[in-house]
C-alpha cells in the first residue's frame, strides 16, 4: 500500500469516527509510515519535532492519536509493562516478537511450526482462535556479550 492509499484510508476511518482531519495527526500517521520499526509515543513526538520544527503538537496528542491508531487496527503494541509501549504499523505481514529487557531491542520473527501448534491448541480446546500476540522476553546477544 503507497502512502496516498494508506493515508485516504486514515482520513475515511477519522470521518466514520466523527474525528476531524488535521495536520498533526497526519503527520503522525506520516512518521508512522515512513518509520517501519517499533516507536514509542516520545519517539514520535521527537520525530515529528525534528523534521517540523514550526509545527505546534503536544504528546499527548501523539498519545490520543496512537490510542485512536490502535483501535482502529492501523497500529499494534507491545507493552513493557512500567516502560510504556512500542507501537508499529499492522501492514507488515504476521509475526511474533523476541523483546530485550535489557536494552528495548525488538527483533520480528516467524515460525510456521509456531502457527501450526497454536491452531492445533485452539482446536483442541475448542476455541476459535482470530488472532494472536506471542512476544517472548530476554536478553539480545548484545546485551549478554556485554555482561
Amino acid at each position: 500500500m503507497d502512502y496516498d492509499e494508506f493515508l485516504d484510508n486514515f482520513k475515511d476511518i477519522l470521518k466514520d469516527n466523527s474525528l476531524k482531519y488535521t495536520k498533526q495527526r497526519e503527520l503522525i500517521i506520516e512518521t508512522i509510515f515512513n518509520n517501519r520499526e517499533h516507536h514509542t509515543p516520545e519517539d514520535i513526538y521527537m520525530l515529528i519535532k525534528e523534521s517540523n520544527p514550526n509545527i505546534n503538537i503536544g504528546i499527548a496528542t501523539v498519545y490520543r492519536t496512537l490510542s485512536f491508531l490502535e483501535e482502529s487496527k492501523i497500529v499494534s503494541s507491545i507493552s513493557f509493562g512500567a516502560d510504556g509501549k512500542k507501537y508499529e504499523l499492522m501492514l507488515k505481514e504476521h509475526h511474533d516478537h523476541l523483546v530485550c529487557t535489557e536494552c528495548g531491542k525488538i527483533i520480528e520473527f516467524h515460525n510456521e511450526t509456531i502457527e501450526k501448534e497454536q491452531e492445533l491448541i485452539a482446536k483442541e480446546f475448542n476455541f476459535k482462535m482470530t488472532s494472536h500476540i506471542m512476544q517472548l522476553v530476554g536478553i539480545c546477544q548484545e546485551c549478554q556479550e556485554k555482561q
